[in-house]
């Protein structure tokens, strides 16, 4: 099985090289693969670099800065390998981080969707990822709790896309990210396109990697615009993923104050829900839910002035 590995590349040379070299370093000797590397128009010195590179390495050249999105995409159609891993380029591989990922690739079978993996902070070692999970405001967020050693994957609604991996006819038979976003949010939609068509989105437990954590500049807009596009579109499966984190936060606070005997029923229900007893969500929580999704969107179209 021939696995093609995607980075798309704009500038930070010094953070690719030191990707490619432990990517390479990292993989076990017997497995079959490509590293394909997607530039979008770096000016630091990365294109000269990639015409060093030997043939073993495939390059595309994109004219102009076309973004995560549609440079992954571009190299998934002429990309050999049955499976793809994106990656992103400031990644850092310590040995033993593919195998975890095959293994469960290999499990899952047919229901394979995305699988990440654990990512740790380059700066401090602190988990920066472990799953994307939605928080109470109905609002994607990276997991950053450890799960325990024993677990070998954990479903999740998604996975970030800075190390996926899937099978490449089940990324393209599904047209690959959307390209509407701009480097944010293409690959919590990719997933949810996943689970609508029932494939299992995992984060394999055993597998870990190191992150450069972005924190580039002039982000936040861009930000924005993908996430109201985001909720735009899946709004009624973001607020069904709201409801127990706006559940248990609803506890947490009656607990740190004192609880009215009037709301006990909707205590109970609360517990029952969350304790997997009950499929139904206590009312207080859907309309909550609603409610802070309202606000959000009320805050999007004033931003950027949309009816």
């Amino acid at each position: 099985m021939l696995v093609s590995f995607i980075i798309p590349l704009f500038n930070c040379l010094s953070l690719t090289r030191e990707c490619v070299a432990t990517l390479q370093k990292s993989l076990p000797t017997e497995l079959q693969y490509e590293i394909i590397l997607v530039d979008d128009g770096s000016t630091d010195g990365t294109r000269e670099w990639l015409a060093t590179l030997s043939i073993e390495f495939r390059i595309i050249l994109n004219k102009s800065n076309l973004g995560y999105a549609k440079s992954n995409n571009r190299a998934a159609q002429l990309a050999q390998g049955s499976l793809l891993c994106l990656l992103n380029n400031d990644l850092i591989f310590k040995d033993g981080w593919w195998q975890p990922m095959s293994k469960i690739y290999e499990q899952l079978g047919e229901r394979a969707g995305a699988i990440g993996n654990i990512q740790r902070r380059v700066a401090d070692q602190g988990i920066d990822h472990s799953g994307i999970r939605i928080n109470a405001k109905g609002k994607p967020e990276h997991d950053q709790n450890y799960y325990c050693w024993p677990y070998q994957k954990r479903e999740v609604p998604a996975v970030t896309g800075a190390c996926l991996l899937i099978n490449r006819n089940t990324f393209l038979q599904d047209g690959g990210f959307d390209e509407s976003y701009l480097n944010g949010g293409e690959d919590v939609d990719l997933c949810f396109r996943l689970s609508a068509k029932e494939f299992i989105n995992v984060v394999a437990l055993r597998s870990t990697v190191l992150h450069h954590v972005s924190a580039s500049p002039g982000r936040k807009m861009r930000d924005e615009s993908n996430s109201y596009l985001l909720a735009s579109k899946w709004r009624p499966q973001l607020k069904a993923l709201a409801l127990r984190p706006y559940t248990r936060r609803y506890l947490t606070e009656l607990w740190l104050t004192s609880i009215p005997s009037a709301i006990w029923k909707d205590v109970v229900i609360s517990l029952l829900y969350l304790s997997h007893f009950s499929s139904r969500a206590p009312r207080i929580a859907i309309t909550g839910v609603e409610q802070m999704m309202k606000i959000e969107f009320a805050r999007w179209q004033a931003l950027f002035g949309k009816g």
